[in-house]
């Protein structure tokens, strides 16, 4: 901890997110499931992200973004980079405001997500599956087009936006225990962490990833911002290969109570169990959260009314066999 930490977002910057987003974006339903409950040993509750608009809770944080933007801002449009669920969501919700979004994303980016991006208006920008790369492209493109640069997840617009969802968990589920959530970058479970310890602080907030990009526990551990040890396009959970950021690490290091990490079995098992069972459609990210509630490591808790955030639903059909 140190005094140049950034000031996160507070409950009432989600607040306003909520009221700003309103209009544009689904109330998401809660939705439960016996058979997810019996395996788990738990009553469970699962927050349907992936009936979200673009089928992605990140149409949060972008509406919320865009919509933000003073009109000479706007008029040149917004510029991102995004393997898929943040790029669709960007190019929505601009076109929602009627401007430009130009979006970088690398190569091997699911075509399911790729696709949709043009379908919403999207500009394109192909760029080298790097993070690197990403970053220099998109640079490059907001210097060309004059488009503000409007982050994946370490954008304090972003976190804010995110973090609606926790708004509507607890009114629509009492009682909690503990809230599943995915990390990747980090500014869902950084949202959903600042609304629920502001307004239930006695609710636990575990996010969870998969072993095989395990950055987010590791930093939790070592309190500084880790990098992944190995290739993270191992992970069949594509959208959760990014690395933490500045603005969302400080609140998961300070605030976050656990965070536990699951094998790609598992992720398949959770995949499939959803599809099979709660006949919910789902990417293999959003499994993370299930496969979390099978560890050892979350077990230990003991908790018993728990909500997971599925976060998103873009599935590529077309891979869904050798996801299973």
């Amino acid at each position: 901890m140190t005094d140049r930490d950034p000031s996160p977002p507070t409950i009432e910057d989600i607040r306003t997110a909520a009221r700003r987003i309103e209009p544009y974006v689904h109330r998401t339903p809660v939705l439960t499931c016996t058979r997810i409950d019996e395996v788990a040993g738990a009553e469970i509750h699962l927050k349907c992200e992936n009936l979200q608009k673009v089928g992605a809770f990140k149409a949060r944080g972008a509406t919320n973004a865009v919509f933000s933007l003073d009109d000479r801002l706007a008029a040149s449009g917004v510029v991102t980079h995004s393997s898929g669920n943040h790029a669709q969501a960007l190019a929505w919700a601009a076109q929602r405001r009627g401007i430009p979004a130009h979006i970088v994303m690398p190569t091997n980016a699911p075509t399911v997500k790729r696709n949709a991006v043009i379908d919403y208006g999207g500009i394109v920008h192909d760029c080298e599956p790097t993070l690197e790369q990403r970053l220099a492209t998109c640079e490059r493109v907001a210097a060309e087009t004059g488009g503000a640069i409007v982050p994946p997840y370490d954008d304090d617009r972003i976190i804010a936006g995110q973090g609606t969802i926790a708004l509507e968990v607890l009114g629509q589920v009492p009682g909690l225990d503990a809230i599943v959530v995915p990390v990747g970058g980090g500014g869902m479970i950084a949202g959903i962490t600042i609304c629920v310890k502001a307004i239930a602080p006695e609710i636990k907030v575990v996010g969870a990833e998969p072993e095989l990009v395990d950055d987010a526990a590791r930093s939790r551990r070592s309190g500084r911002i880790e990098s992944h040890r190995g290739d993270p396009t191992a992970t069949i959970a594509d959208g959760l290969r990014t690395t933490l950021g500045e603005r969302t690490f400080p609140t998961i290091r300070d605030q976050v109570d656990d965070i536990v990490t699951v094998p790609e079995r598992g992720i398949r098992d959770g995949l499939r169990m959803v599809m099979e069972r709660a006949k919910l459609v789902i990417e293999p990210s959003a499994a993370v959260g299930i496969a979390a509630l099978g560890t050892e490591d979350f077990r230990r808790h003991g908790f018993q009314r728990i909500g997971v955030v599925l976060c998103g639903g873009n599935l590529d059909l077309d891979a869904l066999p050798s996801l299973l």
